[in-house]
């Protein structure tokens, strides 16, 4: 059976890099390992040494039980409205202009997608671990409250108002009476908007039946996964992170561990130095209170939402080889992730 480490947290907090160190790790295990990432900025690929992901798996040349993948949601939605729709609507859906600018602009939808196609690579089978860079909007937690949203979207009292009763009598009344009303709005408007948005709607209608029963199959998934938030000691990223305790789906797992990325040392608290230049000193201090201060955070954070702590403390430079990427994880602090597969 194929288990699932899912890395989520706001933007910015290095969970890209964190998914690909232990992607690499897990790999060097023994365990074939898929990380799946919709980072936009595409840093995995450098970092592993592949020149560019695409939306299937890729094996990592220097790496046998490693592969990755690039999801863009595009062209994921592309694909669920051909598993979730009659070809026919199908196409009428993708090369509808609104297709294109509801699936690429709004997270939600990037989550929705991204949530599917992990799901997919899951079921598959193929793999003994699917590591999956989760997107960043609304801190991560989309990915986990998007399937249940869309199905309620798709499903909802508005869209049922707007697109009509049940099919097939739903289409026949678009096509005998609403269609021609708005054939008349879009020849004194213009643009053809009104029909196109119509349609959209109708052809939308259409594949909530199937994102219904996706929506259950990613539910499965999420309750199973492991689930791990990436983090600094920074204000934001910090709030976005108790957001998982608070407004988590009842359907995921309660986080494993929280990462907190970019943690200065312990060792710099109360550092001192023997050097007479004032400057010198005064900076030290302030890095030394600044430890202090992350290290008193992520024991207050432990304590109250009774979870593992992991730190992975700052590097000047990120990693850029596989070998860096292992070092990474295998030199965290206190909760192992090694035990994730262990």
């Amino acid at each position: 059976m194929t288990a699932a480490i899912l890395v989520t947290g706001g933007g910015g907090v290095g969970k890209t890099t964190v998914s690909a160190a232990i992607a690499v790790t897990a790999a060097r295990r023994g365990l074939e390992t898929l990380v799946l990432t919709v980072d936009p900025a595409r840093r995995l690929a450098g970092a592993l040494g592949i020149a560019e992901l695409g939306a299937e798996p890729s094996k990592v040349a220097e790496e046998p039980l490693l592969w990755a993948a690039m999801l863009d949601a595009t062209s994921s939605w592309e694909a669920i409205a051909r598993r979730h729709a009659d070809p026919a609507v199908a196409d009428r859906l993708v090369n509808n202009d609104l297709f294109a600018a509801a699936t690429g602009q709004f997270p939600a939808s990037q989550s929705y997608a991204a949530a599917e196609e992990a799901t997919r690579f899951v079921k598959d089978g193929r793999w003994d671990l699917v590591v999956v860079d989760t997107p960043p909007s609304a801190g991560g937690i989309e990915f986990f409250t998007a399937p249940a949203n869309m199905t309620d979207l798709i499903g909802g009292r508005l869209l049922r108002w707007l697109t009509g009763g049940k099919m097939p009598g739903r289409r026949f009344f678009f096509d005998r009476a609403a269609r021609p009303a708005i054939r008349i709005a879009d020849a004194v408007l213009g643009a053809g908007l009104f029909e196109r948005v119509a349609q959209f709607l109708m052809d939308l209608r259409t594949t909530y039946d199937g994102i219904a029963a996706s929506s259950k199959e990613i539910e499965g998934v999420l309750s199973t996964a492991q689930t791990l938030i990436v983090t600094t000691a920074d204000p934001t990223p910090m709030r976005e992170a108790i957001r998982f305790f608070r407004d988590l789906p009842a359907n995921a797992q309660h986080p494993t561990s929280v990462i907190f990325n970019r943690s200065l040392p312990v060792a710099w608290v109360g550092a001192r130095t023997a050097d007479q230049d004032d400057e010198l000193a005064a900076n030290l201090a302030r890095w030394s209170l600044e430890s202090a201060r992350q290290q008193r955070l992520r024991s207050q954070f432990s304590d109250r939402y009774s979870t593992e702590i992991t730190t992975i403390d700052w590097k000047p430079t990120a990693p850029t080889d596989l070998d860096s990427l292992e070092a990474l994880l295998t030199t965290a602090g206190g909760y192992s992730l090694e035990n994730l597969w262990d």
